[in-house]
C-alpha cells in the first residue's frame, strides 16, 4: 500500500474516531450537563499535557531528521570517495588504471541497481557488495608504485579507500529504524492521553467544535506519520536518496 493512503488512512481514521466518540458521548451525556462546569485545574491539565506532547513530538522528529540527514551524508562521502579513486588513477598504467575503473563502476551498479533495494527491503547491505568493495580495496593496496609520480598518488588512494569503507559501514548501520519501541510507546500512549483530554473538556457537537477536534487529532496522526516515515533512513517514501552516485557515475545504471 502506498504511503501517501496509509498516511490518509490513518488521519481520517483519526479524525472519524474523535467524531464518533463525540457524538456517543453527547448522545449519553445527561440533560443537565453543563460544559461550563469544567473544573479548572482539568482545563491546567490539558494545556501542560498539550505543552508537554508538543516538547516530545518536536524532539522524536529532529531526532529521526537528524538521522535521516546523516544517512544521507554517509551516501554522500562514499560516492565522492569512490569518484576520487576512480580519478586519481589515471597516473598508474593503463591497464590497472582501467581495472580499478571496472572494478569501481562494476560496484557502484552493484550498490544503485541491486544494494539499494536489499536495504529498503530488508534493511541490510549485500554481501556481494562487500565482495566488490573488496576487490576494489586490493587493486589500490595490492599495487606496488614503480615511480615517485605513482608513489606519491598511493597514499591517498588508500586514504580515500578507508574513507569509502567507513561511509560504507556507516550506510549498513543506519538501514535499522532509529527509534526505540518504548519511545514509540510513549509516542502512541501520548497521543491517546492528549486526544482524550479534549473529552474531559466537555466539547459539544457543534460543528466548530467537531472541525477543531478532528484537525487537532489529524494533526497528531500526521505528525506520527511522519515521525513514522523518517525513522527508517532508506526504506520509506521521505528516504535518503541514491542521487549522489548517479551524480559522479551517471551510467552506474547501465
Amino acid at each position: 500500500m502506498p504511503e501517501w493512503l496509509v498516511l490518509t488512512f490513518a488521519m481520517l481514521a483519526a479524525v472519524a474516531v474523535v467524531i464518533v466518540i463525540t457524538v456517543v458521548r453527547h448522545r449519553r451525556a445527561p440533560e443537565d450537563e453543563d460544559p461550563s462546569e469544567t473544573p479548572d485545574v482539568i482545563e491546567y491539565m490539558t494545556m501542560w499535557i498539550g505543552v508537554v506532547y508538543a516538547i516530545v513530538l518536536g524532539l522524536a522528529i529532529a531526532g529521526v531528521w537528524e538521522a535521516r540527514s546523516a544517512a544521507q551524508d554517509h551516501v554522500q562521502a562514499e560516492a565522492q570517495a569512490l569518484h576520487e579513486i576512480d580519478q586519481r588513477v589515471r597516473v598508474y598504467p593503463a591497464d590497472v588504471r582501467d581495472r580499478i575503473r571496472a572494478d569501481v563502476n562494476a560496484y557502484v551498479g552493484h550498490v544503485v541497481t541491486t544494494e539499494w533495494r536489499t536495504m529498503r527491503d530488508d534493511g541490510e547491505v549485500t554481501e556481494r557488495g562487500t565482495e566488490l568493495f573488496q576487490r576494489i580495496r586490493e587493486d589500490i593496496t595490492d599495487y606496488e608504485p614503480r615511480s615517485d609520480f605513482e608513489a606519491q598518488a598511493y597514499q591517498p588512494l588508500v586514504d580515500q579507500v578507508a574513507a569509502a569503507d567507513q561511509a560504507r559501514t556507516a550506510r549498513a548501520g543506519a538501514t535499522d529504524p532509529t527509534m526505540p519501541g518504548v519511545v514509540w510507546f510513549g509516542l502512541i500512549t501520548g497521543a491517546v492521553i492528549t486526544i482524550g483530554m479534549v473529552f474531559a473538556l466537555q466539547i459539544q457537537r457543534t460543528r466548530r467544535e467537531l472541525v477543531l477536534a478532528g484537525l487537532f487529532s489529524a494533526l497528531i496522526a500526521f505528525l506520527l506519520f511522519l515521525i513514522w516515515d523518517f525513522d527508517a533512513p532508506y526504506s520509506r517514501d521521505v528516504a535518503a536518496s541514491m542521487q549522489p552516485f548517479l551524480d559522479v557515475f551517471p551510467n552506474a545504471r547501465g
